[in-house]
């Protein structure tokens, strides 16, 4: 359904690149803070699962699955835009660290809700 030039791709693996090198940044940092931990593991699941997912929706096997595939996606972006907010108003990531990855994990939240109605509208 997407070729190997897409750009939502190549933004959510870009973006899952940053969320691990913030992840190996604060696990270094906060070594012995349970919090951080916790909330960096969580950012970092999240966080990757959703270039995983677009990655799967490539050889979705119907446009449903594809929709699926990148619903999955958007939600792991939702859930991503919460740790960062917590990570940053628990004043473990700065503000321009913050903002610099919450934009561009919104830029790949606005995408894929654009192409989910896209195929939804096209289906029907």
């Amino acid at each position: 359904m997407m070729g190997d030039d897409n750009q939502i791709l190549r933004l959510s693996k870009a973006f899952a690149l940053r969320i691990i090198k913030m992840s190996e940044y604060l696990f270094k940092s906060y070594q012995h803070n349970r919090t951080v931990y916790v909330l960096t593991d969580q950012v970092l699941r999240s966080g990757t699962s959703i270039c995983a997912n677009i990655t799967e929706s490539v050889d979705a096997q119907s446009t449903n699955d594809f929709i699926s595939k990148l619903s999955i996606a958007l939600k792991e972006a939702d859930e991503t835009k919460t740790w960062l907010e917590l990570l940053h108003e628990s004043d473990y990531l700065s503000k321009d660290s913050f903002e610099s990855i919450y934009d561009d994990n919104e830029k790949i939240r606005a995408i894929l809700i654009k192409i989910i109605k896209r195929m939804k509208e096209k289906k029907q």
